[in-house]
């Protein structure tokens, strides 16, 4: 039995829908569904008998102590995170609640779990922290990338949150001996993803046939990484990860913003293209930058490579589009995701 953390949002479901096609070993999954919480991504495998849903947060103490003790967890993977800068930049206090507070108190719980558990438990036992590369901050144009020394320059409340979570993690397992392993991602993309991130939501207004949004000069650089490869790569160091280690994952795939978005237009035109014949691109709108954007992020993942034999499947290429044809064959799941405070959220953002 394994606990995923956060396992009804965007990479946590993705995972959980991917482990229980690979393995037989059965998942409980703690969310506590806030607004990119979705049962429905969940909705392939809501009878089978090896996924175990319950509802709730990591900050509530008790609720994961009696989770641990009642089903005897042999790892737990945290994904449970607040996690876009737009809404960190507005309402910071959740962000410290569930990614502070809520890393803080989870990691209370396995401490007095482990505690009352055998030696052999004990060695067997893995803590998988799901971080981000924006802790490290933002890379000159020509600066390497960032690797796992890099030192810590979170630059939004949201990055500060989980470069706080990174913290704790590492300080539980210096100062408890909490067997852990931590994982910095750059951005991720695929099915599930909540449409107020980059690609989904280009992807749903121009559809709609709304403007595209692009923040400023569109020239800021994101490494890609398609979430399939994501959950991968956290198998891999679940399995090989060296205990108290970091491990930066990433796709290798570093482009602008404003490349991405003509991309997902190309694609567009040729998938479903307009009646009119016009290109998706006519609806571009640049917009104010939004406040503190870093610039560039790019992860260099050679310890990952090298250490465990980890790689990408996906090329940005290749993962796009696969995206692209997510979305149009689940329009069903982007209009339940997209309505009411969704609507007022992003009329909000980008006016």
């Amino acid at each position: 039995m394994i606990l995923v953390t956060g396992g009804a949002g965007f990479i946590g479901a993705n995972f959980v829908l991917d482990w229980l096609a690979l393995h037989d070993e059965p998942v409980v999954n703690l969310d506590a569904l806030t607004y990119a919480g979705n049962l429905e991504n969940l909705n392939s495998i809501w009878s089978d008998p090896r996924h175990v849903f319950v509802k709730g947060s990591i900050a509530d103490y008790d609720l994961v102590d009696a989770l641990l003790r009642s089903h005897q967890p042999r790892a737990i993977l945290n994904f449970a995170a607040e996690s876009h800068v737009d809404r960190s930049i507005h309402g910071p206090e959740e962000f410290i609640q569930t990614n502070i507070v809520g890393t803080f108190r989870l990691l209370e719980a396995i401490r007095g779990f482990l505690a009352s558990q055998n030696e052999d438990f004990r060695e067997s036992f893995r803590f998988l922290h799901v971080s981000t590369d924006e802790v490290y901050g933002s890379l000159a144009p020509d600066e390497a990338a960032f690797s796992e020394h890099r030192k810590y320059e979170p630059n939004s409340p949201y990055s500060a949150s989980k470069a706080a979570s990174d913290h704790l993690v590492r300080a539980y397992h210096h100062t408890y001996g909490l067997p852990v392993l931590t994982t910095n991602c750059s951005n991720n993309y695929g099915p599930y993803h909540f449409p107020e991130k980059l690609i989904p939501l280009v992807i749903h207004n121009a559809l709609s046939g709304k403007q595209i949004p692009i923040y400023g000069d569109g020239m800021q650089v994101r490494d890609w990484l398609f979430v399939k490869d994501h959950c991968s790569a956290i198998r891999r160091v679940l399995e090989r990860g060296k205990v108290g280690e970091t491990y930066n994952v990433g796709g290798r795939n570093e482009l602008t913003n404003l490349s991405v978005v003509n991309t997902l237009c190309e694609i567009l035109d040729e998938l479903r293209p307009l009646p009119n014949g016009a290109s998706y691109k006519a609806q571009i709108s640049f917009v104010r930058d939004r406040p503190g954007h870093d610039r560039r992020y790019a992860i260099d993942a050679a310890k990952i490579e090298r250490e465990l034999d980890w790689r990408p499947s996906e090329t940005f290429e290749t993962g796009i589009r696969k995206t692209v044809e997510w979305y149009l064959a689940n329009d069903a799941w982007v209009e339940n995701v997209t309505s009411g405070s969704y609507r007022q959220w992003i009329n909000r953002q980008y006016q």
